[in-house]
C-alpha cells in the first residue's frame, strides 16, 4: 500500500559515528573535526528538509579509515539496494580471474558464452512498429567491451530501441541485436550481467559464493549480499517514488530474499550499507589492498582506473521510461571509462568537486559513490528512490561532495588546523 510522507512533520534523525567496531581492525580509524562533522551532517539534514530525498546516509573515508559518517532520517547502518553499484564488485571479480590466468580482457565473449559468435548490429530501426534491419557485427565483442560499456548491449530503461524490442517477449538485453558495433560508442547496458555469468562459469561457483569468499568477507563487508537475513530486514530502507513533488512508498514487489537464491546478477542485486561500501572504496584507494588483505594487484587496479575506451567518451543516456530515470550521467560528453568505473575528466568544476581521474558509478535508486585517488578520499551517498538522477538526488550528491572537499580536502592541502582528519 502506498504511503505518502508529509515532510513538514517528518522527524529528522541524525546519527554520527566516529568509531565503528569490527571495521578492518588492522587499520587505524580516523575522524574529522567536530566542526566538519557538523557541516556535513547539516548538508544531509538540509537535503531531507527541502524534499530532495526521503532520507540519506553519507560516508567519507581516506586510506586509513572513516573521516565522516552521518545520516538524516535513517540509521547509519541502514541497508540499501545498491543496484548497479554491484557492477564494480563484479568487475573486481573479473580482474581476479584475469590475474589467475583464467581469461584475458581481449578474449572474445563467444569463448565463454554461447550465442555471441553470430552477433547482429541494428542498421535501421522503425520506432512506430519496432521493425529493424541488421548486418553481421564487423568487430568481435571482447570481455573488455563488456567491462567498458562499449559492447553495444543496452538497457530497456535507457534505450527506446531496447525497450521497444523487449515488448511482448522475454528476451534479455544481450539476446537482442546490438545497438552499435562493439567499441564504436559508449552505451550503458547489461554487459556486466554477462560478466557475472562468465565469473560463475570459470570459477565453478555462484556469484554470491565467489564474491563472499574472495571479496566481501576478506574486506569485512558483513552486511553485503544478494540477500538480507531475517534478523537484518528491519534495517532495510523502503524504495520510494518521487512524483508530483511528494514521495510515495513504492508498491512492494517480490520480497527481499532472506537467503541468497540464484540466479544472481553481475549488474545489480547486491544489498549493502555505507559502512560496507566504505571498505570496498578504501581497498580501491589503497591499490587493491585493505590492511593485510590484498584483493587485487596494484597493476590490475591501475588498469581498471585507466582510460580503456580511447577516443570514445561517456555519452548522455536518453530517457526511455521517465518514471525510472532521467538522462544521465554527470560528466557525459567528456568523461572516460575504465574497467568498471567512470573516470572524471579535467574540467572547471574539479576544484569544487571530485578531482580529475576520480572513479565513480551509481545505482538506479540514487545510490552514488566516488573514489578520488588524487586527494586520497572517497565518498558514498546512499538514497533509495526513483527516478534515477532526479534533480533532488543530484543536488544532494553535489552538495555533499562540495562540502566534503571544502571541509576535508582543501583545508588539508592548505595546512589549516581543525579540519584535517587525525588518526585514532
Amino acid at each position: 500500500m502506498q504511503r505518502r510522507i508529509a515532510f513538514l512533520s517528518l522527524l529528522l534523525t541524525v546519527v554520527v559515528a566516529f568509531t565503528v567496531p569490527g571495521w578492518a581492525a588492522a587499520d587505524s580509524q580516523t575522524h574529522a573535526s567536530q566542526d566538519t562533522t557538523s557541516v556535513l551532517t547539516q548538508v544531509l539534514t538540509a537535503a531531507v528538509a527541502r524534499h530532495d530525498t526521503p532520507g540519506a546516509v553519507g560516508l567519507v573515508v581516506d586510506r586509513n579509515g572513516v573521516l565522516f559518517e552521518g545520516a538524516a532520517s535513517l540509521p547509519t547502518d541502514a541497508i540499501f539496494n545498491i543496484a548497479s553499484m554491484t557492477k564494480p564488485v563484479t568487475s573486481v571479480a573479473v580482474m581476479m580471474l584475469v590475474e589467475q590466468g583464467k581469461l584475458s580482457l581481449d578474449d572474445p565473449v563467444s569463448k565463454y558464452m554461447p550465442g555471441f559468435d553470430n552477433l547482429q548490429v541494428i542498421t535501421k530501426f522503425n520506432e512506430v512498429d519496432g521493425t529493424y534491419e541488421t548486418h553481421p557485427a564487423r568487430t568481435v565483442m571482447t570481455v573488455r567491451h563488456l567491462m567498458t560499456h562499449t559492447s553495444g548491449i543496452g538497457y530497456g530503461f535507457s534505450s527506446t530501441i531496447v525497450s521497444r524490442l523487449q515488448q511482448g517477449n522475454n528476451k534479455l538485453e544481450w539476446e537482442l541485436p546490438l545497438l552499435h558495433e562493439p567499441g564504436e560508442k559508449w552505451t550503458y547496458g547489461a554487459g556486466t550481467r554477462v560478466l557475472g555469468l562468465i565469473v560463475e562459469k570459470l570459477s565453478g561457483a555462484t556469484l554470491e559464493a565467489f564474491d563472499q569468499e574472495h571479496i566481501l568477507r576478506p574486506l569485512g563487508m558483513v552486511d553485503t549480499s544478494f540477500a538480507v537475513p531475517a534478523e537484518k530486514q528491519s534495517r532495510l530502507v523502503h524504495v520510494y517514488i518521487h512524483e508530483g513533488g511528494e514521495f510515495m512508498e513504492r508498491p512492494s514487489g517480490q520480497p527481499v530474499p532472506t537467503t541468497p537464491t540464484p540466479p544472481f546478477r553481475g549488474d545489480g542485486g547486491l544489498y549493502s550499507t555505507a559502512r560496507d561500501y566504505g571498505l570496498f572504496m578504501r581497498m580501491l584507494l589503497n591499490g587493491g589492498r585493505l590492511g593485510n588483505v590484498r584483493i587485487l594487484s596494484e597493476h590490475s587496479l591501475q588498469l581498471m582506473t585507466e582510460n580503456q575506451i580511447g577516443a570514445v567518451v561517456v555519452s548522455q543516456q536518453p530517457v526511455a521510461i521517465p518514471a525510472t530515470s532521467k538522462p544521465f550521467p554527470l560528466g557525459a560528453g567528456h568523461d572516460k571509462f575504465g574497467l568498471g568505473f567512470q573516470l572524471a575528466a579535467p574540467g572547471p568544476d574539479t576544484a569544487k568537486y571530485r578531482r580529475a581521474g576520480s572513479l565513480s558509478w551509481a545505482g538506479i535508486f540514487n545510490t552514488e559513490f566516488w573514489v578520488d585517488p588524487h586527494s586520497g578520499i572517497a565518498g558514498v551517498l546512499l538514497m533509495q528512490y526513483l527516478p534515477f538522477y532526479d534533480d533532488g538526488a543530484i543536488r544532494a550528491l553535489r552538495d555533499f561532495e562540495a562540502a566534503t572537499y571544502k571541509e576535508l580536502v582543501n583545508p588539508r592541502r592548505a595546512g589549516r588546523p581543525g579540519r584535517p582528519s587525525t588518526a585514532r
